[in-house]
C-alpha cells in the first residue's frame, strides 16, 4: 500500500496503491469516502483512473446496498488466457499475419455483428424470456443479446498472442457482456436515483445512487447482474473456442491448457473483517491466496500472469490492467500514428482506423486511444501492488486485434 488518508469529512479511510491519483479520479474517491453504504475503507489499486461515479481500478464493500455505477456499464467485463503448447520461437511473423487474418474471420468485433448460426447459449431465446418483465427488456436487446454473443465488441476489447518468458505461446481476450449489460447497468442506476429522490436520500454524487439489497429492486439487480456475469463468462469462452480454432489453423498439432476466464466488473457477498459484505470491483481482479489472475498492460506493452496474495486491506483484489492516463479523444487529438508506431515496435496488428465523426467524437484524424502512451507503465503498476500478487508470468504482444 502506498498511502492512507483519512479527514473529518470522511466516513471512512482512503487506502490507495497508487503513488499519485489525478484529480477527477480523487474527487470520485472522497464521493466514496463520505457515501452512507460504504464499510471500512475505500481501495483504489494502481491503475485507478476515472469512471461513472466510481474511479475504475476501484474496490468497495457495502453490507446493506448494493450500487450500480460502481458495478460500471460493462457488467462482467474480464479476462480470458490459455496458455499453449506452440515454443515462442514458432511464431514467425508471417504465421501471425495469417492467424490474425483468420481470427477476424471467426471471430466478429462490433454491435450485432454474429454472422455464424451456432451462437446458442443453450437456448439464448428461452433464457431471456426469464427476464420480459424488467423494464430494460426489448425485443431488441433480446436480439442484440443473440447477435452478440460471441463477438468482441469495441474500445479497449483485444485478443492477442503473446510471448512468455515460460518459453511458451499465449492466448489472451478482454471482452464483457456487452449491449446486455451496459442497459441492465444503466436501467438499475435511474431505479436507485428514483429511489434516493423518494427517499430523500443525501447522496455525495448522483451517479453513486444505491439500492438495499433486500429490497424488490436490489434484489432484481442481482439476478440480472449474475445472468450477465454468466453471458460475459460464456461470451469469453465463445471467443477464446474460435481463438484456438484460428490459431490451430496457422500453427499446426498445438495443444491448449485450461482457460482461465475471471471477472473485472462486478459485486460479490463476501466476508471480510468479520461481516458478510457485497464487495464491488469496478475494474479491479479479486486476488485470493493462490488464485490466478490476469493483468494486462496496452495493446503494446506486456501482460502478467499473477497469483493472488489475499491481503485482506485491499478486500482480496488487486489491479485489472495498466489503467489510462489518456482519454480516447485526448489521444486521439495530441498524438500521431507515426509515433504510435513506432510505439507497437514490431507487434502485429491492423494499422490506425479513422476516427468517428459526430457529437462527442474525436476531433483528430485517427483513433488513437488504444495506443500504449494512453496507458500507464505496466511496470510500475506491478511494482505497487507486490503485497497483493506475485507475478508467474509476463507475456509479450506479438498480434493484436482490436475490437
Amino acid at each position: 500500500m502506498k498511502w492512507i488518508k483519512k479527514e473529518d469529512s470522511y466516513r471512512v479511510p482512503l487506502k490507495s496503491w497508487c503513488d499519485q491519483v489525478e484529480a477527477e479520479a480523487m474527487k470520485q474517491a472522497e464521493d466514496l469516502v463520505r457515501h452512507p453504504s460504504v464499510f471500512r475503507h475505500v481501495a483504489l489499486m494502481p491503475d485507478c483512473h476515472p469512471g461513472y461515479g466510481m474511479p475504475i481500478g476501484g474496490v468497495i464493500a457495502c453490507e446493506a446496498d448494493i450500487i450500480p455505477n460502481a458495478v460500471g456499464v460493462d457488467i462482467g467485463c474480464g479476462m480470458g488466457a490459455v496458455r499453449t503448447s506452440l515454443g515462442v520461437g514458432e511464431a514467425e511473423r508471417s504465421r501471425l499475419r495469417e492467424a490474425v487474418t483468420k481470427i477476424r474471420e471467426l471471430i466478429p468485433c462490433g454491435e450485432g455483428r454474429s454472422h455464424r448460426s451456432d451462437q446458442s447459449w443453450e437456448h439464448m431465446d428461452h433464457r431471456m424470456e426469464d427476464f420480459r418483465d424488467r423494464g430494460w427488456y426489448s425485443g431488441h436487446v433480446k436480439d442484440l443479446a443473440g447477435k452478440n454473443l460471441g463477438t468482441l465488441g469495441g474500445g479497449n476489447h483485444f485478443i492477442e498472442i503473446q510471448a512468455g518468458d515460460d518459453g511458451r505461446i499465449w492466448l489472451m481476450i478482454h471482452s464483457g457482456s456487452r449491449h446486455l449489460g451496459n442497459i441492465i447497468a444503466k436501467y438499475y442506476h435511474t431505479l436507485a436515483l428514483s429511489l434516493a429522490t423518494r427517499k430523500n436520500i443525501a447522496l455525495p454524487s448522483k451517479d453513486l445512487a444505491f439500492l438495499p439489497v433486500d429490497s424488490p429492486e436490489g434484489k432484481d439487480y442481482i439476478r440480472d447482474m449474475n445472468f450477465a456475469l454468466a453471458y460475459a463468462r460464456e461470451n469469453r469462452r465463445q471467443i477464446m473456442d474460435r481463438f484456438m480454432a484460428a490459431v490451430s489453423s496457422v500453427f499446426r498439432n498445438v495443444h491448449f491448457e485450461d482457460p482461465v476466464n475471471i471477472h473485472h466488473n462486478y459485486a460479490v457477498l463476501e466476508r471480510h473483517f468479520g461481516r458478510d459484505v457485497w464487495v464491488h470491483r469496478k475494474g479491479a481482479t479479486s486476488a485470493r491466496d493462490g488464485e490466478t489472475g490476469i493483468i494486462p498492460g496496452s495493446m503494446g506493452t506486456p501482460s502478467y500472469i499473477v497469483k493472488g496474495l489475499g491481503n485482506p486491506e485491499s478486500f482480496l483484489s488487486c489491479s485489472h490492467g495498466a489503467g489510462r492516463v489518456m482519454g480516447r479523444k485526448e489521444a486521439s487529438r495530441t498524438l500521431s500514428p507515426a509515433e504510435c508506431d513506432r510505439a507497437m515496435g514490431d507487434v502485429v496488428f491492423d494499422r490506425w482506423s479513422k476516427a468517428k465523426r459526430g457529437k462527442g467524437k474525436s476531433k483528430g484524424e485517427f483513433d488513437l486511444g488504444e495506443a500504449p502512451q494512453a496507458y500507464k507503465d505496466i511496470e510500475s503498476v506491478i511494482e505497487s501492488e507486490l503485497d497483493l500478487i506475485r507475478p508467474i508470468v509476463k507475456l509479450r504482444p506479438l498480434a493484436v486485434v482490436k475490437g
